[in-house]
């Protein structure tokens, strides 16, 4: 049920949630705010509405019904369709004040930091952005962390400690959301957040009011350009994070060029730590002198249902704190080895001993619909991995070729109502990366499978002749997802792979007006099953 953000024993002025946000003009009253809302349905008696342009609407457009709710007073921004003349009048018609706040959404988390005595400030803030890895680092710091403090995760599977997740739908709430969320974790023991960070939060500041300790790039790539439309309007929204005022540490992955441009936009007092699968790194002198930690692998070794590492860590500042160690963990994939490193770096910034991080990462579960193995010896084995982009597909499909003996199967669909030009990519990507591939619905949304599946075709070559087509995958289209995942099955022998792309950890599938109960990793359990029934 969705309520208002509230605080149960707290009440806030409203001049000091608006505190240096209205022009000198403007008075404010002391009156007392018991909540606050971004959305007209959820305002209640007592409550401060703030109402801001948005993507589609202002938040005003809804406020004809809120004369009956006891609303204290509504914080507006400005705009061509609300001038400071319309607010007054129609403040005059609610009778509620209507107090202008210029750049309001900007502001939202400001305001709701204050109402809920600013909980960032008294946690360990870990922010973590990037296209691909985000929501496994986090995971991982989290319990690489366990031994000594309880970190809570913000993200994608959810909010809370990573064995009892509670859905919020999204990857990093809204401005108003967070800062609940924030004091709720601390209420419940949580002295440090791992969060992801998304682009979307970023470029419209709904995390500009947290106090962020750390923050941690694992790659940038193609996504989201439905909503950025430039891969450059991407990055500068990724840069974001790394700007924050009172960061201690940028943890940057030395392998990812963006973070070349990140690096000299670093505040001075801001201390760098890299790292790196690449054994043969070297560092650009300036960027040496800058760097605090250099972490890095100097061999992968990947295993039959794991990863292993050698691991040298290079303390720059201090010559003879050079350290070598074995990080081994039940993960798959390359990638993962990455995420891995990463969370250890991070581990290692924050002062954890080298010694004791291995051991704590050594024991960490995977994250669910992150390259989550299914099959025991002897069955083929089966990843479902959230992959939905080109790269991340990319990278799902070399990393579980790397485990597979023999045939490799891929299922997979794109989500409608979203980045229409990755579909051709990731297309191609299939044609060439995997031995059969079965298309199938993602998240079609209102859009028409079939049309989502002929933008994914696109992308491969018809062939020029038999004798091609004979050396091209196989291709097979089933748009019901759980026939899909079942055919791959019946497809595969015991040395084979079938990776199931795109939805990962969901437990629904939209298909606009119907959303209905679905997990790929449900099905695959179910598959094998099956597959064992046959053996």
């Amino acid at each position: 049920m969705m309520t208002a953000h509230q605080h149960p024993h707290r009440t806030c002025p409203l001049n000091e949630l608006l505190a240096g946000l209205v022009a000198p003009s403007v008075a404010v009253q002391p009156v007392p705010i018991s909540s606050l809302a971004l959305d007209s349905r959820l305002a209640s008696r007592g409550g401060l509405f703030l109402a801001y342009q948005g993507s589609q609407a202002h938040g005003l457009d809804y406020t004809r019904a809120l004369a009956t709710r006891g609303l204290r007073a509504i914080a507006a921004e400005p705009s061509a369709r609300w001038p400071r003349a319309a607010l007054d009048a129609l403040a005059t018609e609610l009778e509620i004040p209507i107090i202008p706040v210029e750049h309001l959404g900007a502001q939202a988390g400001t305001i709701a930091a204050r109402f809920y005595q600013d909980p960032s400030a008294r946690l360990e803030m870990i922010g973590i952005t990037g296209t691909n890895g985000k929501t496994s680092v986090s995971h991982f710091i989290a319990q690489g962390l366990a031994h000594e403090t309880r970190c809570a995760v913000i993200g994608t599977l959810g909010q809370g400690f990573p064995d009892a997740l509670v859905s919020t739908g999204m990857t990093t709430p809204d401005a108003l959301s967070l800062q609940a969320s924030l004091a709720d974790l601390a209420h419940q023991g949580a002295t440090a957040i791992a969060m992801e960070v998304s682009s979307h939060a970023l470029a419209q500041q709904r995390a500009d009011a947290v106090h962020f300790d750390y923050a941690l790039l694992t790659n940038l790539t193609r996504d989201h350009l439905d909503y950025h439309q430039t891969m450059e309007a991407y990055a500068a929204a990724k840069a974001r994070l790394f700007v924050h005022p009172g960061l201690r540490w940028a943890v940057l992955n030395a392998d990812e060029a963006f973070s070349a441009q990140l690096i000299p936009t670093l505040a001075p007092e801001v201390r760098l730590a890299l790292y790196s699968l690449n054994p043969a790194l070297t560092l650009d002198p300036a960027v040496q002198v800058r760097c605090d930690l250099l972490v890095r692998a100097t061999e992968l070794t990947l295993q039959p249902r794991g990863l292993r590492l050698e691991v040298e860590v290079d303390q720059q500042r201090c010559h003879e704190c050079s350290l070598t160690g074995t990080l081994s963990a039940e993960l798959v994939g390359r990638f993962n080895a990455a995420n891995l490193l990463a969370a250890l770096t991070l581990l290692l910034a924050r002062g954890v001993a080298f010694e004791t991080a291995v051991q704590q990462l050594g024991r960490i579960r995977g994250v669910p619909g992150r390259m989550e193995s299914f099959g025991a010896a002897g069955e083929p084995l089966c990843v479902v991995d959230y992959a939905h982009t080109p790269d991340a597909l990319e990278q799902a499909l070399v990393e579980v070729r790397a485990h597979c003996q023999g045939q490799l199967i891929l299922v997979f669909g794109c989500g409608g109502e979203r980045d229409r030009g990755k579909r051709a990519l990731m297309g191609q990507l299939a044609e060439r990366l995997a031995d059969h591939i079965i298309l199938t619905d993602d998240n079609p949304r209102h859009e028409d499978g079939d049309a989502i599946i002929a933008d994914i075709r696109a992308g491969m070559r018809p062939p020029a002749s038999q004798t091609e087509s004979k050396n091209r995958p196989a291709l097979t289209i089933e748009r019901q997802r759980g026939v899909a995942i079942r055919r791959a099955l019946l497809l595969a022998g015991h040395k084979d792979a079938v990776l199931i792309a795109g939805k990962g950890h969901e437990s629904e599938q939209d298909m606009g007006e119907l959303r209905v109960r679905f997990s790929d990793r449900a099905q695959v359990m179910q598959a094998l099953r099956e597959w064992r029934g046959r053996a």
